[in-house]
């Protein structure tokens, strides 16, 4: 009775082992880096001629230093070029060949950089048959040459990914050929090039890393400005709605209890009137309840109601005079008849006045400023003008973010008005506001 022998059977790793994954990743960025479209048309761009040394060039060699890159490599590939005529044994169609093979690559790295680095490998083993006697294997003088500018400027054209693929299948051509082909193994220049193409690579992933932390760094900061912008515009708006609803919600109290206690004021009242002063009562609540309810949830947790009610342009005296108390010298011009505006325009009025004094004491210490109130024909008109700052003053500006004129702002576009911002002529600054207001609501008041 025999026995069948029993094979062992080496167990292969799994479809999805870490080996596996790596390897195909590995593959999988190899066929995206150098084999899909390597022949893609991709030129090199004219750079930007706004350097420092571009601009101090006259207009008309300005335009050609955008080309700069491009001579750049032109002037490599000439070099490569004449090495290779230096080291070719015999004349004519092989030296033009061999020069040829040097040249071409370089000069492809401006259109199709990919290919350039195949045809540069593919060339290598090609001319080293026509270098002197061998000397130099398996890159010859000229092959080398191009081989090397041809990684540095794919390299820089690409990502250090790329970079690392041209360099690992230049290794393994270069080994490959030292360990099966070489003829003068001793005179092997692999590793003169792998070690000079490493550092080059190096420096040039070093660049690329570096540029886009810096691109991202501008990106970032481009977000958290913007970011910053959208919440000081919301934060501003949240106060403007805050102080809104307080106003809204003590005017319609105020309604609300006269609706109230009007019928007590009349002698024997008719039930007609007694009944459109209840619905009247009725509305007014339960819209002061509405109004509670939608603008209330822009009031944080720990916000209070004031207890004084909303200022207006009643008190910019005292405002002035607080501003005076803080070393300010200001000035009050009324022009107009004064009259009694709405209370959102009389607030938001007082604000951007109460604003722009804020920013004269911050960013102008020492000036002086002028504030202008102009009672209008369908409207109110502010300017609030501040003059330079004197060359003597021992205070300092201090930063700002630009809140207040983004508060500002909000507070005219929100009455449909109009604004003004910026310095003036003598150095000073100026901020002018129009603020509507409707004929038939002044004509109410």
């Amino acid at each position: 009775m025999t026995e069948t022998p029993q094979t062992t059977q080496i167990p292969s790793a799994p479809a999805g082992s870490p080996e596996v994954r790596l390897a195909a990743n590995a593959l999988r960025g190899l066929r995206q880096d150098l084999i899909h479209d390597a022949f893609a048309y991709r030129p090199l761009p004219r750079t930007a001629a706004d350097g420092p040394l571009a601009r101090r060039l006259p207009g008309r060699l300005r335009e050609y230093a955008g080309w700069t890159p491009h001579a750049v490599v032109a002037a490599a590939g000439l070099l490569a070029m004449a090495i290779a005529f230096g080291a070719t044994t015999g004349g004519g169609v092989l030296e033009l060949l061999y020069a040829g093979l040097a040249l071409v690559p370089v000069l492809l790295t401006l259109a199709r950089p990919v290919g350039a680095f195949w045809i540069s490998l593919a060339a290598a083993p090609v001319t080293v048959l026509f270098a002197e006697e061998w000397d130099e294997w398996p890159w010859s003088p000229g092959s080398f040459a191009c081989h090397l500018t041809v990684l540095t400027v794919v390299a820089l054209r690409t990502r250090p990914r790329t970079a690392a693929w041209m360099w690992l299948l230049t290794a393994g051509y270069s080994v490959g050929a030292d360990t099966l082909l070489g003829a003068n193994y001793y005179n092997s220049n692999s590793g003169p090039l792998l070690v000079v193409t490493a550092l080059v690579l190096l420096v040039v992933a070093v660049r690329h890393v570096r540029r886009e932390a810096a691109q991202e760094v501008t990106a970032q900061r481009t977000v958290t400005a913007h970011e910053r912008s959208r919440r000081t515009l919301l934060e501003e708006r949240t106060t403007i709605a805050r102080e809104l609803h307080d106003v809204v919600a003590h005017h319609m109290s105020v309604v609300a209890i006269q609706a109230e206690a009007a019928p007590y004021r009349v002698e024997n009242p008719p039930p007609e009137l007694e009944r459109a002063f209840a619905t009247i009562r009725e509305n007014a609540v339960a819209a002061l309840t509405e109004l509670r309810r939608v603008l209330g949830v822009v009031r944080a947790e720990d916000y209070e109601a004031p207890d004084a009610p909303q200022p207006t342009l009643a008190d910019l005296d005292a405002l002035l005079a607080n501003v005076r108390d803080a070393g300010l010298t200001v000035e009050k011009a009324v022009t107009g008849a004064v009259r009694e505006l709405p209370p959102g325009v009389e607030l938001s009025a007082y604000r951007i006045v109460q604003e722009a004094l804020s920013n004269t004491l911050r960013h102008a210490p020492g000036a002086s400023a002028r504030v202008e109130v102009s009672y209008v024909l369908g409207g109110l008109g502010l300017r609030v003008v501040n003059t330079p700052i004197p060359e003597l003053s021992l205070l300092k500006p201090s930063p700002g973010a630009g809140h207040g004129v983004t508060g500002m702002r909000e507070r005219v576009q929100m009455l449909n008005g109009e604004m003004t911002a910026g310095p003036t002529g003598e150095g000073g600054y100026e901020v002018t506001v129009f603020l509507p207001v409707p004929l038939a609501t002044e004509g109410e008041s």
